[in-house]
């Protein structure tokens, strides 16, 4: 089983435990406390709240905290109760919780960024604070000392960030579509690498540290699994949604991607299946099927007297076709084809009913 969407709902369904309405305006993020029956949300109305369940069920403030800007976003550890929030006007603030989630104290403020803090996280291991910012700038802090330690400047504002404590390599997705690895050290990184498979800008970013795998999901509606750890440079594309990704959660005691979209719609997929390598797109100045020229193929035009077509490419073996030799669609949920994508004709016949069968799971 690949993933699963379904137009009609499914038998198992979620059920709705609580639903918590307060914030005029667009909440940005909301963390679950562990073993607490408690949520913690950052707003644009420049509020930090912490919604604890009381006795009645229902979830109720315990701390309603008004910030100097909006929140963007915030990273919370629960071993050490430190929340750290990220703001528009480029500063994180930090807090201590308390254990009864009913204080907050002020612990340190970082002038972080020149402009709105896009991503922060915090790192116990290696007490850091890293964050991005619309400043195009990367940066980590010591939480000890509130010093910064390094800047790495990206080509274009960060929108994804993700860290692994055990290499100190961070994984950074920009608006450019690209991802940049980096390797940190105390006072300065290095560059390790730059993929680009997006065609629309990063706009999420997970990491698994155990099967050392990186999956991008992108405004070009598509979610990139990449082989990091594998060395072998596989670069796997599921296509599930109709619309920009917005976020990515990986569960690896089952080894399932959640992906979710503006559609809507909510993609579970089964990342515990061999799946195959999207192909790379192959160039040629005519169709590697009928060998007619394409558009800018003036000399074989000439000589042919034929006229010159558009060039395809089929998604199963990358070749260059001629929509002529490619009009055939299909389903290829193990190449992480969820949709019908155009095949040319001799891939199209080798697909078979249980290859396109569309098994997917989702909302």
């Amino acid at each position: 089983m690949a993933a699963e969407i379904q137009p009609k709902p499914q038998t198992r369904t979620p059920v709705l435990l609580n639903k918590i309405e307060s914030s005029q305006d667009v909440v940005n993020t909301a963390v679950i406390i562990p073993k607490e029956d408690g949520v913690i949300s950052v707003s644009d109305d420049r509020t930090i709240r912490i919604w604890l369940k009381r006795d009645s069920g229902q979830y109720w403030p315990s701390i309603y905290h008004t910030m100097p800007a909006s929140c963007s976003c915030m990273s919370f550890n629960p071993e050490t109760r430190r929340l750290s929030v990220g703001m528009e006007n480029g500063t994180i603030s930090e807090f201590i919780l308390s254990e009864d989630y009913n204080q907050m104290t002020p612990e340190r403020t970082y002038e972080a960024h020149q402009g709105k803090v896009t991503v922060v996280l915090f790192v116990l291991e290696m007490e850091w604070v890293l964050s991005t910012g619309q400043d195009k700038n990367l940066t980590w802090h010591c939480s000890e000392s509130g010093t910064q330690l390094g800047l790495y400047r990206t080509i274009a504002w960060v929108s994804g960030l993700q860290f692994d404590v055990e290499t100190r390599h961070v994984f950074v997705g920009d608006h450019s579509g690209q991802v940049t690895i980096l390797k940190l050290e105390q006072d300065s990184c290095s560059l390790v690498t730059t993929f680009k498979g997006h065609t629309g800008n990063v706009t999420a970013l997970c990491w698994d540290p155990a099967q050392r795998v990186l999956f991008s999901g992108s405004s070009d509606h598509s979610i990139i699994m990449w082989d990091i750890g594998g060395r072998k440079g596989t670069a796997i594309e599921l296509q599930g949604h109709n619309d920009k990704v917005q976020g990515l959660c990986y569960a690896p005691h089952t080894r399932q991607l959640i992906s979710c979209s503006s559609d809507g719609g909510i993609v579970i997929w089964n990342m515990d299946v061999t799946r195959q390598e999207t192909p790379e797109w192959l160039d040629s100045d005519s169709c590697q099927k009928c060998e007619q020229p394409f558009f800018w193929n003036f000399k074989q035009m000439w000589d042919s007297k034929k006229i010159g077509l558009r060039q395809h490419h089929c998604r199963k073996c990358g070749q260059a076709v001629c929509g002529k030799c490619s009009a055939k669609r299909s389903t290829i949920p193990l190449m992480g084809f969820e949709f019908e994508v155009r095949v040319c004709d001799s891939c199209h016949e080798s697909i078979t009913d249980e290859d396109s069968a569309n098994e997917k799971g989702g909302f």
